[in-house]
């Protein structure tokens, strides 16, 4: 039997039903299931069908007003629901994961009845039109549900190069645009503010509307695998970036509004001081250290978010080795458990009033094979997955307590909403915190108008996502934050740029693409005038028996000879200038690269195409090193892993970059 409760503490100021005067122009409604109340003109949808208009139904209420009056009427169970975020289930081998091409629409429902949840990430991947056809078919089953409250559906990143589940996701659906190192490279926020305003007009024209992004770490350990979702080294930068964001996506610099894409800044806080360079998705990896007790400088870049009024804030899986809060040491637990970082710090010190929720997992058991890797002769899977650093030794349902009772109001990657209501039956969570998470919730949905619309034009979404417009803003981007760090004289003159129809031997980019901006393409690298070899970055998969770690790049920044590119470089260039172009998603060591190419340049994601418009000199190289590139391993591993850019006498410093 389902019970209502009462708000208590929360909600002491008196309901005012009496219409806003701001508030009276009729907003665009989509219904498919419930009827339209029509009332002095205006229209209102009756989402519990009961024949009348209720406060939350009545738009022209704040969404504060409106979400005090839907709390008031859900059950506990309902309540609960909002505070997990699942995953949208699909078919196929990674199905559990939600990947694929369509949804388990059955399943779906089955979560929204049994469990309530009405916060999920997609990992589909689909045309435009089709991926706005399966968000569509996820909001009618939740409309078709007691209150008809809208699904949020979120997403990782989507419009860079780099694929890696648990980061993001490359999807042709959308333009591609650099690494957000690349935006840190090109150095103006207005750049950043343009591409996520991009972002946001493509996410909400297929039913995307919460972000999962921006990273405001601060990129302090050069080794780290998650470098390249960062803004770089520089705190200010990183700020400043950081606030661009969040105010593209979320449609302004005043909050969530119906024209917003909620974003989440992530992660609270101290992640990029990776020990030891290991990420924290993996057990070996669960710390963050702070040897030079340089936490105030990882502060910094979440205050830009703060100013933009960011929706959401994720908490890091990583625990804070060894630091000390106002004097006293730092639980060692995750951050999603710890009410020091997230109630203390983030509530009261920093004031932030959004929702909180956790990253992916952190109540998941992390089993043997999660701490020890998969036994030999065995591949990782999704059952692997665990995050719950520190509280492994805790139930289930103790790991829910003592994330929601540290700060926590939405939990990631789970739909087990039954042990928040077993919770508070044992008064382990109390009703009041699960009304205010709730309320905080509700809020959101309410203020980007996914009570009144929550459904996208189908047919529309394959104009806005990835339209020739956004493509070509984004393939500039890739061109301008490219940096060139090395421009030699071959024939007499520089290198760069290339001059039309240059004879050019290639390797690791496509011929067509060349011989379309007018090169001429030679087989025979003896027969070029200049040699082009595009190389993917260096790392060495050390963690092959680790889910993650097995898809992440880390370990080695250098190149050596056993990488094929690396190889071709120093074959061809004996005889042929050679052009040598790599990614730098973390800050590699170039050292032994530089004597035996004419030019150099690193990019953060870039198409063939518009590398070689930026060679021939028709796209303009802009960007500038987001960090220091250090000039051996034994300088990255003496450094301090909370210091930015803490290595001697680097190769190139952070700001390094020139032109042509």
């Amino acid at each position: 039997m389902q019970s209502r409760f009462l708000l208590v503490g929360l909600f002491l100021f008196p309901m005012a039903f009496a219409p806003l005067a701001h508030a009276q122009r009729q907003p665009e409604l989509g219904a498919r299931d419930v009827p339209v109340l029509q009332i002095a003109g205006l229209k209102f949808k009756d989402l519990d069908r009961n024949g009348k208009l209720d406060p939350y139904e009545d738009w022209r209420l704040s969404p504060e007003e409106r979400a005090k009056d839907l709390v008031g009427r859900l059950s506990l169970e309902e309540a609960a629901g909002l505070m997990v975020h699942g995953t949208l289930p699909s078919f196929g081998p990674m199905a559990v994961l939600g990947v694929g091409k369509n949804y388990d629409l059955a399943k779906a429902q089955q979560m929204m009845q049994q469990k309530h949840v009405r916060t999920f990430i997609t990992r589909l991947s689909a045309k435009p039109s089709a991926f706005a056809h399966e968000n569509n078919e996820v909001q009618a089953l939740a409309e078709k549900e007691r209150w008809g409250i809208p699904v949020t559906i979120s997403s990782d990143p989507r419009h860079h190069f780099q694929q890696v589940i648990g980061a993001s996701v490359s999807d042709a659906t959308f333009s591609l645009w650099p690494e957000p190192l690349g935006f840190a490279a090109i150095g103006d926020a207005a750049t950043t503010r343009r591409f996520a305003d991009v972002v946001r007009q493509e996410y909400i024209a297929v039913g995307i509307r919460e972000s999962l992004a921006p990273q405001a770490d601060l990129l302090t350990e050069p080794r780290w695998a998650r470098s390249n979702g960062t803004f770089g080294s520089d705190p200010q930068v990183v700020k400043q970036m950081v606030e661009a964001y969040v105010a593209g996506v979320q449609n302004g610099p005043n909050g969530l509004n119906p024209g917003s894409v909620a974003a989440v800044v992530k992660h609270w806080v101290g992640y990029g001081a990776a020990k030891d360079g290991w990420d924290s998705h993996n057990y070996y990896g669960r710390y963050a250290t702070f040897p030079a007790n340089n936490f105030a400088q990882h502060l910094v870049p979440f205050t830009g978010a703060f100013t933009a009024k960011v929706a959401s804030v994720m908490p890091t899986y990583s625990i804070l080795q060894g630091l000390k809060l106002q004097g006293k040491p730092v639980e060692q637990v995750g951050a999603g458990f710890n009410r020091q970082l997230l109630t203390g710090l983030l509530r009261d010190t920093y004031h932030f009033k959004g929702v909180i929720l956790s990253d992916w997992a952190v109540t998941d058991d992390c089993s043997e094979r999660c701490r020890e890797g998969a036994p030999a002769g065995q591949k990782p899977t999704p059952a692997d997955i665990g995050m719950s650093w520190g509280v492994g030794d805790l139930t289930h349902e103790q790991r829910f307590v003592k994330a929601i009772n540290a700060g926590v109001d939405q939990l990631g990657g789970t739909e087990e909403s039954d042990l928040i209501v077993d919770a508070v039956h044992k008064k382990l969570i109390s009703q009041e915190r699960v009304n205010a998470a709730a309320f905080a919730i509700l809020v959101q949905k309410f203020q980007m108008g996914l009570f009144e619309q929550p459904y996208v034009d189908e047919a529309k979404a394959s104009v806005i996502a990835g339209n020739a417009k956004f493509v070509a803003e984004g393939e500039q981007a890739q061109a301008a934050a490219a940096v060139v760090l090395q421009n030699k004289a071959a024939h007499g003159k520089q290198t760069l740029p290339l001059a039309a129809a240059t004879k050019v031997y290639l390797y690791g980019i496509k011929p067509e693409a060349a011989k379309a901006i007018g090169l001429t393409v030679v087989d025979d690298p003896s027969q070029a005038e200049v040699a082009i070899v595009r190389a993917p970055a260096p790392y060495q998969s050390e963690h092959t028996q680790y889910f993650f770690g097995s898809r992440q790049h880390e370990g080695r920044l250098a190149f050596a000879t056993s990488d094929e590119a690396y190889a071709k470089l120093l074959s061809i260039s004996e005889r042929t200038p050679t052009i040598f172009v790599t990614t730098l998603e973390r800050p590699l060591i170039l050292t032994n690269v530089l004597p035996h190419a004419t030019a150099v340049i690193g990019d953060f994601g870039i198409g063939d195409a518009p590398l070689l418009k930026l060679l021939t000199g028709q796209l303009h190289p802009q960007g500038h090193l987001p960090f220091n590139l250090p000039s051996s391993p034994e300088a990255v591993a003496a450094q301090k892993s909370d210091l930015p850019d803490d290595d001697a006498n680097p190769l190139f410093k952070r700001g390094f970059g020139l032109s042509y």
